[in-house]
């Protein structure tokens, strides 16, 4: 359970060759530094607009745009054909693969996000990773620490597993949706192809190709006016 296969087709990264020794699909999180030390060749290969801040250590693919207002703090490893729009915060040990979207006051940290994914305004992804064409709707945040700063451990139908990392945000797994202002707590897991319901506080599990429906009950009352 929680393999690799559950939640990526390794065809749509670059970077697949982080997941060759990992048990679980979250051991690659602790590898990413490493290998951006070791594999990247620094070189910026885009465009830019205007003059967003990009530091050493950071390598731009062809075709790839990155805006006035955004900061690009390395090591960094962005791929061909993406929108790094302004307002965008990457900071350190980030690999975007290709035709991926961060946009308006996202922030970004020791993340991995697969082609195509988009993360387009108002959302944290930390110590994370996002599948092919995942999607995160506005305001979603990935929780990557847990209150009383302890490990972060897994809740699923098999019981707890320890995952031995303090920093751990969230799995999101190929064509995953979330949701308009989503909250997932430390260490949550979405299936492939799943969606989260905007406005949702969610922990531990979604299966893939499932649904988590958040069900509201409203009062409708008369409202009161002042008179004239």
């Amino acid at each position: 359970m929680y393999s690799i296969d559950e939640f990526f087709d390794l065809s749509h990264c670059e970077h697949r060759a982080l997941f060759e020794n990992a048990e679980h699909v979250w051991d690659v999180l602790p590898q990413i530094g490493a290998y951006l030390k070791f594999r990247m060749k620094p070189g910026i290969h885009g465009r830019l607009i205007g003059k967003p801040f990009v530091s050493g250590a950071v390598f731009v693919g062809k075709n790839t745009v990155i805006e006035q207002g955004a900061m690009v703090k390395g090591p960094a490893w962005i791929g061909e054909n993406c929108e790094i729009r302004n307002g965008c915060y990457i900071r350190e040990n980030v690999i975007l693969g290709d035709g991926v979207v961060a946009g308006n006051s996202c922030e970004f940290k020791n993340c991995l996000v697969f082609d195509k994914a988009q993360i387009p305004h108002f959302n944290y992804v930390g110590d994370s990773i996002l599948g092919y064409e995942a999607h995160l709707g506005a305001g979603v945040i990935l929780s990557n620490v847990r209150l009383d700063k302890a490990a972060v451990t897994i809740q699923g139908p098999e019981g707890r597993i320890a995952t031995g990392l303090r920093k751990f945000g969230a799995i999101i797994g190929d064509q995953a949706e979330i949701g308009c202002n989503a909250v997932l707590s430390p260490g949550s897991l979405i299936g492939r192809q799943s969606v989260i319901y905007p406005g949702s506080n969610w922990r531990g599990y979604l299966p893939p190709q499932h649904i988590a429906k958040l069900e509201q009950e409203f009062s409708l009352v008369p409202r009161q006016m002042p008179p004239e």
